[in-house]
């Protein structure tokens, strides 16, 4: 295997393969990213059993062949290398790097050890790009961390026909987005739960690309499905999570006592500064009034904030006290100038969605927050 690359597409690549790469493999190969070289094309692999990553670039090869080196050392070496041409060739167990007077040698491992990816399962459909990057950021925010309950650590695929809707929660909030998609089957009715950070990690890199994602589902087979998504020069699978997943959506009130519209970047800032003086578990509380809501932290006996911002209420004056983290994830990614927060009670769950420049909420996105009990 040899072959001529510029910096920036090898940098690109290698970086993209080995982020999914596991920290602490279960055998050694599965630290490595595959190099195989065969008709003009490179193509970089990464695969733990559980995630796999492709990217295929041209290059100017000189021989074909294969190579599996570290893939976070030669992420690190690519990225540090001048911006040249960069030669990479196998040599006996080695492989060479060089970039204009700098020079690498890197062991290699076994090739043959190195499992086969698995194929790409069966299109199901495509998604804008850009769109299919927005609406994961907005609900993979909601999923779990805790690998102790890996349903919640997921993210909720639905196909339905042309309407694709994404759904997460770690029991203390929940997203819910729907967006439209173009199905390959019109009657399509399916539902996958995939690991939300496989599935954000995947967006945040062909989100940028332009153009459309294909979504690739396994369909009813026996044993443990699959899922991928491909874009560009890059395709990605992986394997599902149980599909059981909470019934959120009846946490989602049909209509709403009080309503609350604040401008986004001011409650965004607000929350900040008084939050400063709340210990890392504690709530913010905010008091919604006609024409005002008042953001407070602290206690009498410790630092206390307070701030003001206008607001535009509608219903009884009613005080809810947030997880300020949460509420800050939100405002997040609400994508709009304006926020609108619907209440039913102080301690039921609030409801956060979109307001456009027009003042009129845009349909398909809902962030819901739990309220948190304050003594007193």
């Amino acid at each position: 295997m040899k072959f001529n690359v510029e910096r920036d597409a090898l940098a690109d690549a290698v970086a993209w393969t080995a982020k999914s790469l596991p920290s602490r493999p279960s055998v050694p190969v599965l630290a490595g990213v595959l190099l195989r070289v065969a008709d003009g094309h490179l193509t970089v692999s990464g695969f733990d059993y559980e995630v796999s990553s492709q990217v295929t670039r041209p290059v100017h090869a000189d021989s074909d062949g294969a190579a599996l080196v570290s893939g976070r050392l030669l992420a690190e070496i690519t990225k540090s290398l001048p911006n040249k041409p960069v030669d990479v060739a196998a040599v006996g167990s080695h492989v060479e790097v060089v970039c204009g007077s700098a020079r690498f040698t890197l062991p290699t491992m076994p090739v043959e050890d190195y499992p086969t990816l698995p194929a790409m399962p069966e299109s199901a459909g495509t998604i804008e790009a850009a769109t299919f990057a927005s609406a994961v950021a907005q609900v993979a925010v909601a999923a779990g961390r805790d690998e102790t309950i890996p349903m919640l650590t997921g993210v909720r695929l639905e196909l339905e026909g042309s309407t694709l809707t994404m759904l997460a929660t770690d029991r203390y909030r929940a997203a819910v987005r729907d967006i439209t998609w173009h199905p390959d089957d019109a009657d399509v009715t399916t539902q996958a739960l995939v690991p939300a950070r496989t599935l954000a990690d995947t967006a945040k890199t062909l989100g940028p690309l332009g153009g459309e994602v294909t979504l690739a589902l396994s369909r009813g087979g026996v044993g443990e499905g699959l899922i991928g998504f491909a874009g560009g020069d890059r395709r990605t699978t992986s394997r599902l999570l149980d599909p059981d997943f909470p019934k959120i959506r009846s946490l989602f009130p049909d209509q709403y006592a009080a309503t609350a519209k604040l401008t986004v970047s001011g409650l965004n800032e607000v929350v900040k500064r008084v939050s400063l003086v709340a210990e890392r578990t504690a709530p913010v509380r905010i008091s919604f009034a006609e024409g005002e809501a008042v953001v407070e932290a602290g206690t009498s006996e410790d630092a206390r904030a307070s701030e003001a911002l206008e607001c535009d209420y509608s219903g009884e004056a009613m005080t809810v006290a947030f997880n300020p983290g949460y509420l800050l994830d939100g405002l997040a990614v609400l994508d709009a100038p304006t926020a609108q927060l619907g209440f039913t009670t102080g301690m039921k769950p609030v409801v956060m969605t979109p307001v456009g420049e027009d003042g009129e909420v845009r349909p398909g996105y809902r962030y819901l927050i739990m309220p948190m009990r304050v003594g007193g």
